[in-house]
């Protein structure tokens, strides 16, 4: 009979310290989700090519394996964000910051659903171009490339980034309304992403610079969720 009711006891036990170390498995990988992909959010814009994007120059950036490359890992560092973002929802579950989190979350995932497939014409519908205008050494299929970044799909990118930066405000307002965080950690990720669409008008050191200030956002609430997890 006493080994029963030490059965019976130890059963909660175990199934706490199991509850506690999915917990923490979660928080770590999506803190790790986090700081990759604001390392890849530097990368797009160190790594991406930047020409006149109308002459056999810009033929030869966009037929190069940065330019893949670049925005291969702009797509997996959007892909990564809700990731991060569900673990920072998980740590508020069953508060009275879930419903926030949750709406951040979800519109997160939509936001990013909605970027990637005007990544992927970017990444190989221009770089197959510019592979065919090297090869016919003739920049006449240059303006092809605005076809490929205008119409429906350029207005579906918008619609997302903006979402994306909506998404990002729930972040920041979960995160500086919840007392278990640091009050202005969701900012500079908010912001980065507000100054998405901006960003595309500047040069290359300033778009570099914006991919700093997201990976600050990203690992400053990658270290929140960290941090929360060992309390």
């Amino acid at each position: 009979m006493q080994q029963v009711q030490g059965r019976i006891n130890v059963a909660p036990q175990q199934s706490a310290v199991m509850a506690h170390s999915t917990a923490s498995w979660r928080a770590g990988l999506g803190a790790a989700a986090l700081v990759i992909a604001g390392i890849f959010f530097v990368l797009y814009p160190w790594l991406r090519p930047f020409s006149d994007e109308v002459s056999l120059d810009g033929a030869a950036a966009f037929a190069s394996d940065n330019w893949l490359i670049a925005h291969m890992l702009a797509m997996a560092g959007f892909t990564l964000l809700p990731v991060g973002v569900f673990s920072l929802y998980q740590s508020l579950r069953e508060t009275v910051f879930e419903r926030t989190a949750y709406w951040g979350l979800v519109l997160m995932q939509v936001a990013v659903g909605l970027t990637l497939p005007f990544y992927g014409g970017e990444a190989f519908g221009l770089h197959a171009i510019g592979q065919e205008a090297l090869r016919q050494q003739s920049d006449a299929l240059m303006g092809l490339s605005a076809v490929v970044r205008g119409g429906p799909g350029l207005i579906l990118f918008l619609a997302a980034l903006l979402l994306l930066g909506i998404a990002s405000i729930f972040v920041a307002a979960v995160l500086w309304r919840a007392p278990t965080f640091s009050r202005w950690s969701g900012v500079p990720l908010a912001l980065g992403l507000a100054l998405f669409i901006p960003q595309f008008f500047a040069s290359q050191p300033l778009r570099v610079a914006h991919g700093v200030l997201i990976a600050v956002g990203c690992t400053w609430i990658a270290l929140e969720i960290w941090w929360h997890r060992a309390s």
